[in-house]
């Protein structure tokens, strides 16, 4: 489209008549060049679904912690929970109750393995109780969500009440399970399927006696949720529990979005990253429509069209855009957060114990995306609308022209791209927060691809420099002259290998480094954690082996320090000596770890409270002595801190003197030995662990974890693949009246493809190369940095080159489709045709 819609001078319309004409020009444009309002929609789709998917599902993690409820009850206001090596009696909830604090729910919660090995978080709860909660809460508030609002006429009451083999499951849970029955410890259960809207998450509900039995607790609790406000009762409650159970508030999941934080925001940065690749396409698109409008806008000033009007209809034209992106990228956002849930729901249960709720989303995260997305793309467009709308009115720039001024980009491109390097590098070496080194990690992702266009053309000078002459030379010359067009999309391609490049080296390295540590952490060939009631007689079973030669010890309560919930520890001699990874540590560490003198702490711990060698802390659980730090040990993948004594000090303290686990060295048949206790002690397989079989389930949670990483990673990659085959397919549509020129001059259809496929390969190889060296500095501040700080996990860098081949394969696979499809297309049409399109 490139007249005005009318051969007569327009003269000087009104600013909105204007602007209407105008906007009514440029629809006819698009409804000619339709491809053109394509790019920028996918672009504009594609950022707003991954920013959308990933922010819905973090959001619905963040709230299920402070509206998580108690099963099929409302939020507890206050707890009781059990004192350290105290169980928590089931007769403190029914005195509880006779003292006149009715609403409150007895519960009682741990891990079931079935007969096919998942993994069950179990709990019970007195079911008539929470249902009154419940009911009480719903009929006070007359805003109550429907969760609470439930009809437990649906569910068979009596049987459930009688202890019978009954378990509740979540609809969703129960379409995976497919079968009506779950197999635990030698028991089988029936399976209740109940609305997602309950509550239930991955968790089994059942009643109280059928889950004491089967978690072997007979007669005792986890903790006792108070759904009243006893704050004017607390001092009263205290005394009553002196010496019984511990009283506290509830922190309405403030903990668990505290242990998690960290997890969310490398999700968060993925998507943004993932929402900036889009841009580029989108922005992308925009240039190039507005290049082929060139002309048209200079004709619609020279017939008396303002610039203000002009401007406005660009202005109004990029708002619908962004608007139908938004709004498809929203619902597509939605669906994309649906397939996360899942992933992140046993990501976050298994290592953090979180409950994941259903999902929930709001129209105002459409209203933001869109507006976030206009503002990125106008404050991104607002150049090139300056640009066109200084363009001489008696002439269009020359290819010379736009050629140098896009050379004088780059430049200024490659000065940002710098002055952000250094300032990022900077702050790194001065910041020790995980956060803000996130943020200046993001100014080291934006200055990678601003100094790219700079780069390509350097490399290229060098290859033309050593090019046959000829059709080769001239290739090479014109490949330079494509860089300003394709450059954003190359700078999307790079920022998508450069993330893929970077995440695959911290990936591999994590792997490699955990598996590294289970072989010096895991010293004994079997491992059993039995009941308390069972130990003494286990431990005796196995001293009357012959072929056991070596019996090992473990102890282990959760208490606090520096008001952070962590693990005190305490090993065997000899384990703890032989199995403990040190990072640092005092001279004679083990002849004064050994007589209690000092402690070691574990390096996530260490790092979040920046705890050197010779600090002291206090551990609740040992009173108001402080402890020397002797050492930092390596430990991954536990979310908590741990502190780990000496047994001296273990048994000091008047702590538990049975183990929580055994492990045993064995000379003989490792399966007969598990058999022989499963049978003697009626022990679960569930509880009995070989070394191989904790290796293998510690790298399968490892690989469970990032398993949402590489899912995003690799949708970063699709979407900038994306850009890729829309920039190149614009592109070589716009050059066909060169090629047809070429081909009247004696160049063959063959030689043609060959030639434009080969310089888009080459600006992807050469993007490529660039990638590499980046991705690597992006993945070492990614372990060094990002990772330390967050996680507290020091992790030796690994290349993993194997992964680097098979992205840049993906690359240039992507590119080949993206050239080939249009220049098929376009070089079966009349050679005229071709020609034809240059003077246009």
């Amino acid at each position: 489209m490139n007249n005005p819609p009318s051969g007569r001078h327009i003269g000087n319309p009104h600013p909105l008549k204007g602007w209407q004409l105008t906007l009514r020009v440029f629809l006819a444009h698009y409804r000619q060049s339709p491809l053109q309002a394509g790019a920028i929609i996918i672009g504009i789709i594609l950022a707003v679904t991954l920013l959308t998917g990933v922010r819905a599902t973090n959001e619905n993690a963040i709230n299920s912690y402070s509206n998580a409820t108690e099963l099929l009850s409302q939020q507890a206001k206050w707890f009781i929970t059990p004192l350290p090596n105290t169980p928590l009696n089931e007769q403190l909830y029914f005195t509880l109750r006779q003292q006149g604090i009715t609403h409150s729910l007895a519960v009682v919660q741990g891990m079931l393995v079935d007969e096919q090995a998942r993994r069950w978080q179990v709990q019970g709860s007195d079911i008539i109780a929470a249902m009154s909660a419940a009911s009480s809460h719903s009929s006070n508030d007359e805003n109550a969500s429907s969760r609470h609002r439930f009809n437990g006429d649906a569910l068979p009451l009596a049987k459930l009440i009688a202890g019978e083999p009954i378990v509740l499951m979540s609809q969703s849970n129960a379409k995976q399970l497919n079968q009506p029955t779950l197999t635990v410890e030698g028991q089988t259960l029936n399976v209740i399927a109940v609305d997602d809207q309950l509550n239930l998450g991955n968790r089994l509900l059942m009643d109280i006696s059928l889950a004491q039995q089967l978690l072997n607790k007979p007669q005792q609790l986890s903790y006792i949720a108070i759904f009243n406000d006893v704050s004017a009762q607390k001092v009263q409650i205290e005394q009553w529990l002196e010496n019984k159970a511990h009283l506290s508030p509830s922190d309405n999941g403030d903990s668990m979005k505290a242990l998690t934080n960290s997890f969310h925001l490398n999700l968060t940065a993925m998507s943004l990253l993932a929402f900036i690749v889009g841009l580029f396409i989108a922005y992308n698109g925009v240039r190039y429509s507005l290049l082929k409008r060139k002309r048209l806008i200079t004709q619609l000033q020279q017939q008396g069209i303002m610039k203000l009007s002009i401007m406005s209809a660009l202005a109004s034209e990029l708002l619908l855009l962004v608007v139908v992106g938004s709004l498809i990228g929203f619902i597509g956002g939605l669906q994309l957060s649906y397939w996360l849930q899942p992933m992140v729901s046993v990501t976050l249960e298994q290592l953090y114990g979180a409950t994941i709720l259903p999902g929930i989303w709001q129209w105002q995260w459409l209203a933001q995306a869109t507006l976030l997305t206009f503002i990125a793309a106008l404050l991104a467009c607002s150049s090139l609308f300056i640009e066109l709308l200084r363009q001489p009115l008696a002439q269009s720039a020359g290819q010379f022209n736009q050629q140098a001024s896009a050379h004088r980009a780059h430049k200024r491109q490659l000065w940002v791209s710098l002055c952000l390097a250094a300032v990022a590098l900077i702050g790194m070496a001065l910041t020790d927060h995980y956060r803000i080194t996130m943020a200046l990690l993001g100014l080291v992702v934006l200055s990678i691809p601003l100094a790219l266009p700079w780069l390509l053309q350097q490399l290229i000078q060098v290859i033309e420099r050593v090019a046959p002459k000829g059709l080769v030379g001239y290739q090479i010359a014109e490949t330079k002259e494509l860089i300003p067009p394709l450059s954003l999309a190359m700078m999307a391609m790079l920022l998508a290998l450069t993330a893929n490049i970077s995440m695959n080296s911290l990936v591999g390295s994590f792997e490699l480094t955990l598996k590294q540590w289970l072989n010096a952490r895991l010293h004994a060939d079997l491992y059993i954690r039995p009941p308390s009631s069972q130990m003494q007689q286990i431990e005796a079973y196995l001293a009357a082996d012959k072929q056991v030669t070596g019996i090992y010890q473990q102890w282990s309560i959760k208490s606090r320090a520096k008001q952070q919930p962590i693990y005190l520890v305490a090993r065997d001699d000899y384990s703890v000596e032989h199995t403990t990874v040190l990072k640092t540590a005092v001279d004679n560490l083990w002849q004064r770890f050994l007589t209690g003198d000092v402690v070691m702490v574990s390096e996530p711990f260490a790092i979040k409270h920046q705890l050197g060698l010779n600090d002291t802390i206090k551990v609740d659980v040992l009173g108001d002595s402080p402890l020397t730090v002797g050492a930092i040990y390596y430990d991954y993948g536990n979310p908590y801190g741990e502190v780990i004594v000496s047994t001296v000090t273990w048994h000091q303290a008047k702590l538990s003197t049975l183990p929580i686990s055994l492990a045993v060295t064995y000379q003989g048949d490792l399966t007969q030995l598990s058999q022989g206790l499963m049978q003697k002690f009626s022990l679960s397989d569930a509880l009995i662990y070989s070394q191989a079989r904790i290796k293998a389930q510690a790298v399968e949670m490892f690989k469970r974890t990032f398993s949402i990483t590489k899912v995003l990673n690799s949708l970063t990659l699709l979407v900038a693949a994306i850009g890729l085959f829309s920039a190149c397919y614009m592109l070589t549509q716009a050059r066909m009246a060169p090629i047809a020129r070429l081909y009247t001059l004696g160049v063959n259809r063959r030689q043609l493809s060959l030639m434009v496929t080969s310089q888009m390969l080459l600006m992807v190889i050469l993007t490529c190369i660039v990638a590499l060296p980046t991705g690597a500095l992006l993945g070492y501040l990614l372990i060094n940095k990002v990772t330390l700080q967050a996680f507290g996990w020091s992790i030796a860098m690994i290349w993993d080159w194997q992964a680097y081949f098979e992205v840049t394969l993906l690359a240039l696979v992507a590119s080949g489709f993206a050239v080939a499809l249009p220049l098929y297309q376009q070089t079966r049409r009349p050679l005229i045709s071709s020609l034809q399109s240059d003077v246009l």
